[in-house]
């Protein structure tokens, strides 16, 4: 019996240890930290407050955070910096490929990435859930492209464009992004951190006024 209990409490031990083995995998680690900078300033540790802004481009929540941020970047100018990581939610059809679009038009040029954020933003309503339903993915992509990107990028770019969707980087870029936010416990978007703390009404839209709340004491003992 207790021979057979130590086999069975090894064979357990081994379970165990492949198991969180296989959960702590390592997320593969980007060339460049991921999440897309606004208003042309990189954070610089201990020189400004950093705001990250997890969004789904499909996110209605997540369109109607965007004006806010903006506006805070504006007040407070250097002193704040704010860094947008895309997390496309399942619920929504298209997320994954509108992160994906917008990963592929930072590769051609990272001015790109916020004006076709904004299109997201705009004409989201088409490209997720029940409009999508009856098209098939090649009609949705097509679409996304022309109504969406080609005006930001230009006929031109458009070969470009296409070789860098269709090439696994792009993909890959994108699951990164999602990988990092379910690393850092993001359940939904919009999704706020200010340097490195999550903020608290995360999951709906922020006004102007409470990020001033946050952000004034803060920017006040720099």
């Amino acid at each position: 019996m207790e021979a057979s209990r130590g086999v069975s409490l090894l064979l357990l031990a081994i379970i165990g240890y492949c198991a969180f083995r296989g959960c702590s995998a390592q997320v593969p680690i980007p060339a460049r930290t991921d999440g897309f900078v606004y208003g042309g300033k990189p954070p610089a540790l201990g020189e400004t407050v950093v705001v990250e802004a997890f969004f789904d481009p499909v996110c209605p929540d997540s369109r109607d955070s965007w004006p806010a941020l903006k506006k805070i970047v504006d007040h407070y100018g250097g002193r704040v910096s704010v860094v947008v990581h895309l997390f496309p939610l399942p619920y929504h059809s298209y997320a994954f490929i509108a992160c994906q679009t917008i990963h592929t038009v930072n590769k051609l040029n990272p001015s790109y990435v916020y004006p076709l954020l904004e299109k997201f933003f705009k004409y989201q309503e088409g490209y997720y859930n029940q409009p999508t339903y009856m098209k098939s993915r090649a009609t949705v992509v097509d679409e996304i492209t022309k109504n969406l990107v080609v005006p930001i990028i230009g006929e031109t770019n458009l070969p470009a464009y296409k070789t860098g969707f269709n090439d696994s980087q792009s993909g890959q870029s994108a699951r990164i992004s999602f990988k990092n936010g379910c690393l850092r416990g993001v359940t939904g978007t919009p999704y706020f951190f200010v340097n490195g703390i999550p903020i608290n009404g995360s999951g709906s839209p922020l006004d102007y006024m409470h990020w001033i709340s946050i952000l004034d004491p803060l920017v006040g003992e720099m």
